[in-house]
This record gives structure tokens, C-alpha cells and sequence, in this order.
């Protein structure tokens, strides 16, 4: 699988702006054309241009597979009603106290790990809607699941102190090996900086060598 470095508003923090699946890569509204085409190109994707909640965050703020979105409830009708038409996907809204989705899910095809912060009535939209079983676990002691880990339906990276009886029971749940690696230098909050679908990896552009070595064993059946 093909990995790429890029950048996001001259940073590298592109999982924070950015959000993909294997049809599609949004991208926030006002984005340079020229630089969601490479993106998408990468990806194999179709670029899109969004909005959740109204802010440029759409990595941090929602959650996708290929079966469906998740959306908090802060969003507004038109956005909520432009993702069902752009999409066709299933969207759900969930009506928690905490907003940011994309911190606290992480997901693939196969499986979810969900921040306990998340209640039971919601957890119970998040298996309808992106149609996997998940399982609700802190990850290296945080509370902000996906933050802490990224995985497509081929494999996954997860932060690197977590312990080995915790990436057994993600792993099984993601149905993917996952390796421990940073991202961008050192980083270990991995969502922050990496976009994966089943098509390629895009990093960003601080991710050294040693970091793209471990990237393409954990990405690699």
C-alpha cells in the first residue's frame, strides 16, 4: 500500500482537518482546490468540500467508513442533510455532551473502539450506523479512543504505550493487527496526522523514515 507526506494549511497535522473513506476525502470548505485534488489523488478518492458544526475540523469532529457517518448533534440540518445526499451512506447524529467524535471513535469496516466518555444510547447509534461491533476501552490510559489509533480493513498503528493485553482486544475488534509507532517526529497521538483508506496512507510531512518503515509493515497484509 502506497504512503504519502503531505501538508494541511502548511502544518502537518492533516488527520485534524481531514477525513476520508474510500469513495470520498473532505476536505474543509475554502481549501485549495489544487491541494484536495493531489489529496484525493493520493487516496484514490473524490474530493469533497465541507462543514461540521461549522468549523474547519472535519477529522476531529466526525467519524467514517465505508457504511456510514457519524455526526454530533451540534451540526446543522443543512449539514447533516448534505452528507445523506453527497454520501448515500447511513448518517447518524449522536447527542452527547462531548462533540469532538473523531477524538473519541476511532473505526474501520470491521470495528470500533469507542471512548467510554460515550454513553450506552449512543454507542447503540454508532453499530447502526457504521455497521461494525465495537467495544468501549481507554487506549494508553486516555479516554480519547481515536486519537489514539488509526486502522483501515488492512492493518493499524496505535499509540505506543499501550499495553500488549490492550492492542490484543482493539485488534480483535478492528479485526486488523495493529503495530504501536508515532507519527510527524514522535508524535503518539496518531489520528492527528495520518489519513487511511483501503486505498493508500497519507502522513504528514514531519512523519520521518523510521516512522514510514513501521507505517509500512503495520499497512501491509
Amino acid at each position: 500500500m502506497d504512503i504519502y507526506k503531505y501538508d494541511v494549511y502548511r502544518g502537518p497535522n492533516i488527520g485534524i482537518y481531514t477525513k476520508t473513506n474510500d469513495k470520498f476525502v473532505f476536505v474543509p470548505n475554502g481549501f485549495a482546490d489544487t491541494k484536495a485534488k493531489t489529496l484525493a489523488s493520493y487516496l484514490k478518492a473524490e474530493y469533497v468540500f465541507a462543514s461540521v458544526a461549522n468549523t474547519r475540523v472535519l477529522g476531529t469532529m466526525m467519524v467514517i467508513n465505508n457504511n456510514g457517518v457519524l455526526l454530533p448533534s451540534l451540526c446543522s440540518q443543512w449539514e447533516v442533510d448534505y452528507f445523506k445526499k453527497t454520501t448515500k451512506l447511513n448518517v447518524g447524529i449522536l447527542d452527547t455532551k462531548h462533540n469532538a467524535l473523531g477524538n473519541l471513535i476511532a473505526a474501520n469496516d470491521k470495528g470500533g473502539v469507542v471512548s467510554p466518555k460515550i454513553p450506552s444510547e449512543a454507542v447503540k447509534i454508532i453499530i447502526d450506523t457504521l455497521g461494525i461491533e465495537v467495544i468501549q476501552k481507554k487506549v494508553a490510559g486516555y479516554h480519547q479512543a481515536g486519537v489514539m489509533v488509526s486502522a483501515n480493513n488492512v492493518g493499524g498503528i496505535i499509540h505506543p504505550e499501550t499495553d500488549e493485553d490492550d492492542i490484543r482486544a482493539i485488534s480483535d475488534v478492528l479485526k486488523v493487527k495493529l503495530e504501536p509507532a508515532t507519527i510527524n517526529g514522535g508524535i503518539p497521538y496518531i489520528s492527528s496526522g495520518i489519513l487511511a483508506n483501503n486505498n493508500a496512507v497519507v502522513v504528514g510531512n514531519l512523519t520521518n523514515g523510521p516512522e514510514i518503515m513501521m507505517l509500512t509493515r503495520a499497512f501491509t497484509n
